[in-house]
């Protein structure tokens, strides 16, 4: 039995998961949501990553990205690797991509700020 906190909805429903045979049973969910929800977190669980690169600059020694969709969960430090190469040594907008289809895993690794533009 594994107890987890589902995240789909504001119900923050607290679930028991139990894999049987190949089955999973979930109790604790208040809708539909939850039994998806602990299905993919046990066979397949995704994560998102918020983070920093470096700059050359001084004034603004890292600027925030985000990846643009989630990744699998096994590959968050692979990520993290690739984002912690980055060195940006030029002004950079929110939304711009810095690195396309991070690791082939259909996300993107993109700014969140216009800090580096002097805007907010």
């Amino acid at each position: 039995m594994r107890e987890m906190t589902c995240i789909t909805c504001p119900n923050g429903c607290t679930l028991q998961v139990e894999e049987k045979g190949g089955e999973i049973f979930v109790t604790g969910n208040r809708c539909k949501r939850g039994q998806a929800f602990a299905e993919a977190e046990l066979r397949h669980p995704m994560r998102t990553i918020c983070s920093t690169v470096r700059t050359v600059f001084p004034e603004v020694p890292v600027v925030p990205v985000r990846v643009s969709g989630e990744i699998p969960k096994e590959k968050i430090f692979d990520v993290m690797a690739e984002i912690n190469k980055v060195r940006l040594d030029r002004s950079v907008s929110r939304g711009e991509v810095l690195i396309a289809d991070v690791l082939g895993l259909g996300a993107d690794i993109i700014v969140t700020s216009n800090i580096l533009r002097g805007e907010q």
